[in-house]
């Protein structure tokens, strides 16, 4: 396996997966999707303890530090290793920003990625939403993504264009999809 990640990585891809398969059977998806969303949560940070050199040489075209870089690198290994699912392939190298072209497993998994319980902030907040997943999925999708842009801005980064047109395609009535 190619991946490079710690141990403390290898647990947060953990927690996420255990997620996204409690929601998938809470929302009774076939196992083909369900397998699609894992398959997104194994790979999202399979490259986030890579060395600089390689997640540039993986993502030439993507600017920023790893935080940004590692899931477009992701992608294109898999890519490259034979992951076709474009949906898959998205969902890993837009989960730090966004994408308003995704379909359920990229949503699933920037929720996921988010909501796992292991990180430290808002615990109560983000086991609420992880809790309300299965009986309001966009509604829960809007609050990550409205915590993740406020992380953003306070910060004083940048929005990466993804990131403006997924919030935008957010603030859309909902396709019968996205539901």
């Amino acid at each position: 396996m190619w991946a490079v990640v710690t141990p403390e990585r290898l647990d947060h891809i953990h927690r996420v997966a255990e997620l996204v398969h409690g929601w998938a059977e809470a929302l009774g998806v076939p196992d083909s999707e369900r397998n699609r969303w894992l398959r997104a949560v194994w790979l999202h940070d399979a490259l986030r303890d890579a060395p600089d050199d390689e997640l540039a040489h993986l993502a030439p075209g993507t600017p920023g530090p790893a935080e940004l870089r590692h899931g477009p690198a992701s992608a294109a290994r898999a890519k490259a290793d034979g992951e076709l699912d474009r949906g898959v392939l998205d969902a890993v190298r837009y989960h730090s920003v966004g994408l308003a072209e995704w379909d359920m497993v990229g949503r699933m998994l920037y929720c996921a990625d988010y909501l796992e319980p292991g990180r430290p902030f808002d615990r109560d907040l983000r086991a609420a939403l992880a809790d309300e997943l299965p009986d309001n999925p966009r509604r829960v999708l809007i609050e990550v993504a409205k915590a993740r842009l406020v992380h953003v801005i306070r910060a004083g980064w940048p929005l990466p264009e993804p990131t403006v047109r997924f919030w935008n395609s957010l603030a859309a009535p909902p396709s019968p999809a996205a539901r």
